[in-house]
């Protein structure tokens, strides 16, 4: 990467937050009441979906995409005013947190100001009629061979930064947007503030000339179809040495199992994962990356939610999942081996001796930075499993962070695991 990772992304977390859906009232000022409870689970980043107005032509739904943006430096106010998301981020880095927000560059929405004012910065077919991209009846494309357009979206990301102080951009289909693009808008706007956060949701390596992280949607797919179609587990390792292959070894890759588009269009964890969901949150949080939530997952919420009209998170009055969460990221926060952009951290699949059929069920693997280990184990099976680990680097004690069991691999020991069973270890530390 041409650009240096902020100090604090290393053993950071992400979590996505859909303020219309959020809260019955679907504003800022309620969401911000979840404040206190997202810093006690141990969440870093919030990422907030597009917080910018949404176009009226061709709306979808009641309440329309908030992708299809109206206005770049205006607020929407079905979320409250610019002051209450001012308020809300200052509140934020108050209690610690850094903000990303939803940045929409591919296309506008097909009443953006922009239409009018510079209908120039937009991309026509042979009939001069405005390009609607991918099949997108409610956007309109921009024109990244017009240097004005490019100028006046960088000074947009710039209004965010100087009047609301974020902390960076998750950036919408970024691989539909020339990179040359991404490298001025970085290289300019690091100048406003130098720690910038850099999502792109894409899964190019070359992007990562510029961005800090993306997304692992071959990962989200492989591990869905293996759930449902009983794969091997042999390739979902394949998959895993591909990308430490192919991406830069400092990049930052995001796993997850749900976000707003798998949640609306494709299913719940729960529906694409069935009993596997929680062991691919574990992965999630412990491989070598970023891990990402979205709201609600915390619950759990096994409800799809409708995407252009309100649809609220049926809240209970504990989040089931939230001492889970809490322990994942805690770990990650605390122990080095779980660094995500230090390739001496990188993890490797272990060995374990049992029969054929018990080796494709069980995912292994082990993290180490110096005197930091942490061993996961994964039964990504609906049957009870039973074996030993066949590492001879491995030894000393190691304690399961969530129950305290303390197992020791100077000595060979059999290890079980119930179906769909997920155990962490950390290495006991010398005193």
């Amino acid at each position: 990467m041409d650009f240096l990772h902020p100090v604090w992304s290393n053993s950071t977390n992400i979590y996505e937050v859909n303020v219309r859906q959020y809260t019955n009232e679907g504003t800022f000022k309620a969401f911000e009441k979840h404040l206190a409870r997202l810093k006690n689970m141990g969440v870093e980043v919030l990422w907030f979906m597009p917080v910018t107005p949404i176009s009226y032509k061709d709306r979808k739904g009641t309440l329309g995409s908030y992708y299809a943006v109206q206005n770049y430096t205006d607020i929407n106010p079905e979320y409250g005013s610019l002051k209450d998301f001012i308020d809300l981020i200052k509140y934020s880095h108050h209690l610690g947190f850094k903000i990303i927000i939803d940045w929409v560059a591919n296309h506008a929405g097909n009443d953006n100001v922009w239409i009018t004012e510079h209908p120039d910065f937009f991309c026509y077919d042979s009939s001069n009629q405005i390009i609607h991209p991918n099949g997108w009846e409610d956007v309109s494309k921009l024109d990244y061979a017009n240097e004005q357009m490019e100028a006046a979206m960088i000074d947009a990301m710039k209004f965010w930064i100087d009047v609301c102080d974020v902390d960076g951009f998750r950036c919408d289909m970024a691989h539909l947007v020339p990179l040359d693009f991404w490298k001025k808008a970085r290289t300019q706007l690091q100048k406003a503030k130098a720690d910038l956060f850099w999502l792109a949701e894409c899964e190019e390596p070359h992007y990562h000339q510029v961005f800090d992280a993306t997304y692992t949607w071959k990962w989200m797919h492989a591990t869905e179809d293996f759930c449902k179609n009983d794969g091997d587990i042999n390739k979902l390792a394949a998959l895993l040495a591909e990308y430490q292959f192919t991406f830069p070894k400092d990049a930052l890759r995001v796993y997850f199992t749900s976000n707003h588009d798998e949640n609306s269009w494709n299913g719940t964890e729960y529906e694409k994962y069935g009993n596997a969901a929680k062991a691919l949150a574990v992965f999630s949080c412990t491989w070598y990356g970023v891990p990402m939530i979205y709201s609600g997952q915390e619950l759990p919420n096994q409800k799809r939610l409708f995407f252009f009209d309100k649809d609220c998170i049926e809240w209970n009055e504990q989040c089931e999942l939230h001492s889970f969460y809490k322990t994942l990221f805690h770990l990650r926060k605390i122990n080095k081996a779980l660094d995500a952009s230090d390739p001496n951290t990188a993890p490797y699949i272990i060995k374990i001796n049992a029969d054929s059929l018990q080796n494709d069920k069980v995912l292994a693997f082990i993290r180490k930075n110096k005197k930091d280990e942490v061993l996961v184990i994964l039964n990504l099976s609906s049957e009870k499993v039973s074996f030993q680990i066949l590492d001879n680097t491995l030894n000393g004690k190691f304690i399961n962070i969530f129950v305290k069991e303390v197992i020791d691999l100077t000595h060979t020991l059999n290890i079980e695991l119930q179906p769909w069973d997920y155990k962490i270890y950390e290495k006991e530390k010398a005193p």
